[in-house]
């Protein structure tokens, strides 16, 4: 009974409010967004005089001229009405925008601009500048090249009202078209057929040949005033240092008569390495098999001394128990195998024994 007039009473409560909000005379009164009424024992905090929830874009909308509200995210100038959950106070909030990427700890081309090794600070002639075209690159190139190369356009010229005495001639065949590429770097006056006739006086040797077959030294090689030398582009590995090419000629004429004093005297000093290199080849291997042969004995000996330890012997030959030991053979059987053998009754040795 009780339940019918509650319901009854809510129906006509519906149909009264229906009624007043077509005809808009909604009275005023103060309930929360879910229609409860204040009382003395219900106290409303947010209260909703419409009866209905606002929309979501409302409060920006009513205070789009104001200072905002809690709900505004775009507010940022009230830094106090944004608080986070209790869970999240622990929370950091990085500005990525100020972070700097340290490449794992590892050296980058920020850190040395200049090092090849790492991809940075290329030669002029192996990056193209972002506001040139490849064509114009090029170019360039090309014009760089004929200058390094000193040929085409870029080739000095040779007039006949030059001096005789003071023009550069090939010191074989007295030709005037020499190679100034050479006559810069080695100081030699040479045309390019007599370096393609004469191989043995003008071929080029790296560092390593000159090294190995002469015996000379990073510092004798690295002196410019010394052993002048043509620096090339690594064949190998663009990034790794340019090569350094020395003239055989000025090689030899340093190492034979200078440094040595003669072929002979190369040659001795040649196999006197040599033959050190050997000593000190046969002496590691000597030392290592003196080496292996201790580490053996050893454990040989622990191995022995192991299992003697058990029986009480302190060397082969003892008698077990004490004194030297003497087999004591039993009389001989036939084994599984159908041969005759004999076993010691103390020790359990036991041995093979052919009867005639």
């Amino acid at each position: 009974m009780q339940e019918e007039n509650r319901l009854r009473a809510k129906a006509i409560r519906d149909q009264r409010e229906a009624h007043q909000r077509a005809t808009n005379t909604e009275p005023t009164i103060t309930k929360s967004a879910s229609g409860f009424v204040p009382t003395e024992s219900v106290h409303i905090t947010k209260p909703v005089s419409s009866g209905t929830k606002r929309s979501y874009g409302e409060p920006s909308r009513e205070n789009s001229t104001a200072a905002g509200t809690n709900r505004d995210g775009r507010n940022k100038g009230d830094e106090d009405a944004l608080r986070p959950a209790r869970k999240f106070t622990k929370f950091v909030d990085y500005n990525m925008s100020s972070m700097t990427d340290t490449k794992g700890g590892f050296l980058s081309t920020e850190d040395d601009p200049h090092n090849y090794a790492l991809g940075g600070g290329k030669k002029d002639d192996e990056q193209r500048p972002k506001d040139m075209t490849i064509q114009e690159w090029e170019k360039q190139q090309l014009i760089k090249n004929l200058q390094r190369n000193k040929t085409g356009p870029y080739e000095p010229g040779l007039s006949v009202l030059d001096d005789p005495n003071q023009r550069k001639r090939c010191r074989d065949c007295n030709s005037f078209e020499i190679d100034f590429v050479w006559q810069e770097v080695f100081h030699l006056s040479v045309c390019h057929r007599c370096k393609e006739k004469y191989p043995e006086k003008y071929s080029l040797l790296t560092k390593t040949e000159c090294k190995e077959d002469y015996l000379l030294t990073d510092p004798e090689l690295r002196d410019p005033e010394l052993l002048p030398h043509l620096s090339k582009p690594n064949p190998h590995k663009s990034h790794w240092h340019d090569m350094m090419l020395f003239l055989r000629c000025q090689v030899e004429e340093y190492a034979l008569n200078t440094k040595w004093g003669s072929a002979e005297a190369l040659d001795a000093e040649f196999a006197r390495r040599e033959t050190q290199k050997r000593t000190r080849k046969e002496s590691k291997f000597k030392e290592k098999l003196i080496e292996l042969k201790r580490k053996t004995r050893t454990d040989a000996f622990r191995r022995q001394a192991g299992s003697l330890e058990k029986t009480g012997a302190k060397g082969f030959g003892d008698r077990i128990g004490g004194g030297r030991h003497v087999h004591d053979w039993g009389r001989t059987v036939l084994n599984a195998d159908g041969m005759t053998v004999k076993t010691c009754a103390d020790c359990g040795m036991e041995v093979e024994e052919l009867e005639l």
